[in-house]
């Protein structure tokens, strides 16, 4: 292996250290597998560009190096630090240009917008499924970090949930230390405003949802109004408007009637893990056909958001399940 190769190859070595932070940093910035799978890629080709022109800069004749040295990006000394800001501006950059598609597109709700779940297997220990249980990163509070303006998204997520000091997200969305601050602030306070302290015991939320699932499949009105917070909300997505389908529904026996609509579904649905809290995968005969999320606060089923988007459902990499 020649040098450039060996240095090519640790390079990669080191990246692959922190991919999973940076997962997690652009998985929390976009509500998107498949979007921060491509910003971490995208992270990738930048280093190595970077690592690239560092090397000509560092072969280059004594005139052409100092040229270089002027202009060029140098050597990165600090690495997790360099990729984080390198992921940051490539997600704010998507978050503005998905900001303009919606204002253009009539066929795109923030309403009934869900954003990609992270989905497991209750019997198998994931670690990114623990990492997202720990740090409470349900779809409930990407819905409300979808609200957020790009700036404020990015300032909120790596200020208070990686800890990156507001001097370096300055930098990245181009405002004072003070005002990235004030970004971060006015977004906390919209997430805390938006999303109460839920369930984060795996073993009884099981219970609630199981008890969802018994209480619909019985067709039991009473039963799913027991189970349900009077303000609940059930935000069902199914990738577009025009059907009518993708819908906005609160009040808990608003929810129980739409609920008992779908008993036929209860009897195909299986536990699975979402974002690390259970939820649910409804698979009549064995095809996925919707997949919901609960958000549960003292027993009460607060939230519920679902995706029946068929595009998307086979996007994101679900169990298979018997028929």
């Amino acid at each position: 292996m020649d040098v450039n190769a060996s240095a090519e190859a640790d390079l990669a070595a080191r990246f692959e250290e922190h991919r999973a932070r940076l997962n997690a940093v652009a998985y929390r910035m976009l509500g998107s597998v498949s979007e921060s799978e491509d910003a971490v890629q995208e992270a990738w080709f930048r280093l190595s560009r970077t690592r690239a022109a560092a090397t000509a800069a560092a072969t280059a004749p004594a005139a052409a190096k100092a040229t270089a040295t002027a202009s060029g990006p140098g050597e990165v000394r600090n690495l997790g630090a360099w990729l984080t800001t390198v992921v940051g501006r490539i997600c704010l950059d998507l978050l503005r240009s998905r900001q303009s598609r919606r204002e253009e597109s009539l066929d795109v709700s923030l309403e009934t917008h869900v954003p990609d779940p992270v989905v497991g297997r209750v019997d198998v220990v994931d670690p990114e499924q623990e990492a997202l249980r720990a740090d409470s990163v349900g779809l409930a509070l990407l819905v409300v970090l979808e609200t957020l303006a790009p700036a404020e998204r990015l300032a909120f997520v790596l200020h208070d949930m990686f800890a990156v000091p507001f001097d370096e997200i300055a930098l990245i969305v181009e405002r004072t230390p003070a005002a990235t601050r004030q970004l971060a602030s006015r977004a906390r306070r919209r997430v805390q405003g938006s999303t109460p302290a839920h369930e984060r015991d795996v073993a009884k939320q099981r219970e609630v949802v199981e008890a969802w699932t018994a209480a619909t499949k019985a067709g039991d009105f009473d039963a799913l109004l027991e189970l349900l917070d009077p303000d609940v909300v059930l935000r069902s997505d199914t990738g577009e408007l025009s059907s009518g389908l993708s819908k906005l529904v609160r009040g808990a026996a608003t929810v129980a009637a739409q609920a008992t609509m779908f008993a036929r579904l209860a009897a195909h649905q299986h536990v699975v893990l979402v974002n690390g809290m259970p939820g649910l995968v409804a698979a009549p005969g064995g095809e996925v056909f919707s997949l919901g999320s609960f958000t549960v606060v003292d027993g009460k089923i607060v939230e519920i958001n679902i995706i029946a988007d068929p595009e998307r459902l086979r996007s994101l990499g679900l169990p298979s399940f018997e028929a």
